[in-house]
């Protein structure tokens, strides 16, 4: 699925446009495999969200870094991903089908997604008004 995206990029590169957000580099926090029934749930990681690079290029909500803040290799069905932080943050992944989804203030102003499908996520966590904060993001299957 990657392929695709690869494909897409391509394509809207020779257009002018380009997205800044390389889900190819190495993840700035770290990656973990998960698989169904993983304890202990929910999976935390700390991290320091926000960066330099506007996640409105895939049409997403803050501002992030140009590398993955994580990388989850999922084995399993639905999975959550979110974020807590005492700031407004935001959240932008490149799921395994090749599509970005995105997610601002689902939880006050803590992002949350439910995704379903097994293979690579590659996850950012935004700030909203620009700038870093320190952020926890989290994987639950409940």
């Amino acid at each position: 699925m990657k392929t695709v995206l690869i494909a897409a990029i391509t394509s809207i590169a020779a257009t002018g446009v380009s997205i800044a957000q390389d889900w190819s580099q190495s993840p700035n926090f770290g990656s973990a495999s998960l698989s169904a029934g993983f304890a202990p749930d929910p999976y935390n990681v700390d991290i320091v969200a926000g960066g330099s690079v506007d996640a409105s290029n895939v049409g997403c909500a803050g501002m992030i870094a140009n590398a993955p803040d994580y990388r989850l290799h999922w084995s399993g069905g639905q999975i959550t991903i979110g974020a807590t932080s005492g700031s407004d943050t935001t959240l932008v992944v490149n799921a395994p089908d090749g599509n970005w989804y995105c997610s601002d203030d689902a939880n006050g102003f803590d992002p949350e997604l439910v995704l379903n499908g097994s293979g690579q996520y590659d996850i950012w966590v935004g700030t909203y008004g620009g700038g870093t904060a320190n952020a926890r993001l989290y994987f639950t299957e409940f």
